[in-house]
C-alpha cells in the first residue's frame, strides 16, 4: 500500500546472487542536498554495504576435521614404532 509519498531510492544488484538479487536503499531527504554527497559517492557507499552483507553473511568453508579414527591411527603409530624399537634392540 503506498500513500503518496515519493521517496529517492537506489538500487544495487547483488554481488553474489545466491543471497538476494538486489538491494535497495531508501535515501534521506536530505542526503544529496544538506551532506553534498555526489550521485557517484553515494552508488560507491550502497555497493560498499551490499559488499559487506554478503562477505559476513557467507558462509566460509570449513576445514575437514580429522576423524576419531584417524587421530587414533596417529596416535598409535608412535606407540607402535616404540614397542617395536624396545622388542628388536
Amino acid at each position: 500500500m503506498v500513500k503518496g509519498n515519493t521517496r529517492q531510492v537506489v538500487v544495487v544488484k547483488s554481488p553474489d546472487p545466491k543471497l538476494f538479487e538486489q538491494a535497495i536503499f531508501l535515501l534521506r531527504e536530505d542526503a544529496l542536498e544538506k551532506h553534498g554527497v555526489g550521485e557517484r559517492e553515494l552508488l560507491e557507499e550502497a555497493r560498499r554495504v551490499a559488499n559487506g552483507f554478503v562477505l559476513h553473511n557467507t558462509p566460509t568453508k570449513r576445514r575437514r576435521r580429522l576423524p576419531p579414527l584417524g587421530w587414533a591411527a596417529i596416535g598409535a603409530a608412535p606407540v607402535s614404532l616404540a614397542w617395536l624399537m624396545t622388542v628388536l634392540l
